[in-house]
């Protein structure tokens, strides 16, 4: 499908899901941006470059407002007659000069250092934990901010050099104009930065350590899941399919769909338009990527722009994607080349956590209706039991000689016994099950196996 990239919004379309805003769960209700927003929120989110160019632009456009600025002050006070007073500013202004001059040949380099380190640090994590963890450093506001405010100095500094006039001092009667105000916010400027920068600092240590990373990939799934509409099962089949939709842009993950635009497409044509793959899926072209029911093919120009498709996943629309990261880091945890059982256990804490909350949702496939009710787009989302065996399938595999994770694991399966249904106990029972036969095909003492299979939260302390 030609030109079928980014995600538009939902706006204009009812679903499955209860009142807007309310967080499930909890119960609360929590405001949130129009989607159309919030998409192209994420995408911005998504660079690194945007946040830097906006501060450099704001740089120009605020050196020439304040050079406007300084013109006229001088011009109010040589008008004024009061040339002793200007002679004063001019003397800050000429005194400042110095530091501007510091402040535009060392900017640079410093940034270059600064960022050189980070990205060592951030290869360090990557290396340690997942390389998905790159992710966050790139949608780190305070990475952002830091840089973003680290270029408008260098750039704001240079542009102040220019408004200065030869000679060291002066002469109040026939100074047109100075860098007062300039001069000024490049000081503001400069010490802005030196606070970002021990802020920023602190940031990408924190990216060094498992249980901030771990926290940060658990809170953005919850947002996510609590995100998705609410879906159902008791909704009919959409009828007979009668035609596909291909795939025909670069291969990709599918990343997002613009459900809004596509309900309203589907509405106008009086068809019922089925997503084939799920957010996350690595579609490639030619592949069908919508299924058309009860009509014809919509043309082209009416899906475009409808779905997003980029070379990584994205958690945005994808809660299961939290689950992945949390996976990856307790299976590279638990590889004989880290052997680190503990951080295996803390991403089993937080399996458990994402869990605890998956495990009360609906998580039926979801069925968006136009504004008079008629079910216009389906979508699949992944089942308990899917989430289940995420989560826990491939640890399981690699827990079996190591009780630190076993004993959690069990202890975690134990308590979403509790929380969970009668209908939703299999897949856990199942993995439980399982693990147990695990340790005691692989401990071959008795002792060994009792002690492995006692349910512990923290593993072994």
């Amino acid at each position: 499908m030609s030109g079928m990239r980014g995600m538009g919004d939902r706006s204009g379309t009812g679903s499955t899901s209860g009142p807007r805003g309310t967080r499930r769960g909890t119960g609360a209700r929590a405001p949130r941006p129009p989607r159309a927003l919030a998409a192209l929120r994420e995408r911005l989110r998504d660079s690194f470059w945007f946040t830097p160019a906006a501060g450099l632009v704001g740089a120009v456009v605020l050196w020439l407002a304040l050079s406007e600025l300084d013109t006229r002050i001088v011009m109010y006070f040589q008008q004024e007659g009061a040339y002793e007073e200007l002679g004063d500013l001019l003397t800050f202004a000429a005194d400042a000069r110095t530091i501007v001059t510091t402040v535009s040949s060392a900017m640079m380099t410093f940034i270059g250092v600064v960022f050189s380190i980070s990205l060592v640090a951030v290869q360090m994590a990557s290396g340690q934990l997942t390389p998905r963890v790159v992710r966050i450093f790139v949608r780190s506001r305070i990475s952002k901010l830091t840089l973003t405010v680290f270029l408008a100095t260098f750039a704001f500094s240079l542009l102040v050099l220019t408004s200065y006039e030869g000679g060291p001092e002066p002469d109040p009667r026939r100074v047109m104009s100075a860098p007062l105000l300039q001069s000024l916010l490049t000081l503001g400027l400069v010490g802005l930065s030196l606070l970002l920068f021990v802020a920023y600092v602190s940031s990408t240590l924190r990216l060094m350590q498992v249980g901030p990373v771990l926290d940060h990939i658990t809170r953005e799934s919850l947002r996510s899941l609590a995100r998705q509409p609410v879906g159902t099962q008791d909704e009919p089949p959409p009828g007979a399919r009668t035609a596909y939709v291909l795939h025909r842009e670069d291969a990709g993950v599918l990343r997002g769909v613009a459900v809004g635009r596509l309900v309203r497409a589907a509405h106008r044509h009086g068809v019922v338009l089925r997503l084939v793959p799920r957010i996350g899926d690595f579609v490639v072209p030619g592949t069908p990527l919508l299924a058309v029911h009860g009509g014809a093919l919509p043309p082209r120009s009416a899906l475009r722009r409808t779905v997003t498709v980029g070379v990584e996943r994205t958690v945005y629309q994808d809660p299961a994607f939290g689950l992945r990261q949390l996976s990856d880091i307790a299976l590279r945890g638990l590889s004989s080349s880290v052997n680190d059982p503990t951080t295996a256990v803390q991403c089993l804490d937080r399996i458990v956590q994402y869990l605890a909350v998956a495990v009360r949702l609906p998580l039926a496939p979801l069925h968006h209706r136009d504004r008079r009710g008629d079910v216009r787009l389906v979508q699949r989302v992944p089942g308990w039991t899917e989430l289940v065996d995420l989560a826990f399938e491939e640890i399981r595999w690699c827990a079996a000689t190591s009780p630190q994770v076993t004993r959690r694991l069990l202890a975690g399966l134990d308590d979403l016994l509790l929380l969970a249904s009668e209908e939703r106990r299999e897949p856990l029972l199942r993995h439980r099950a399982l693990l147990v036969e695990a340790v005691e095909r692989t401990v071959p003492e008795r002792a060994g196996r009792a002690f492995a299979l006692r349910p512990d939260r923290q593993g072994i302390g």
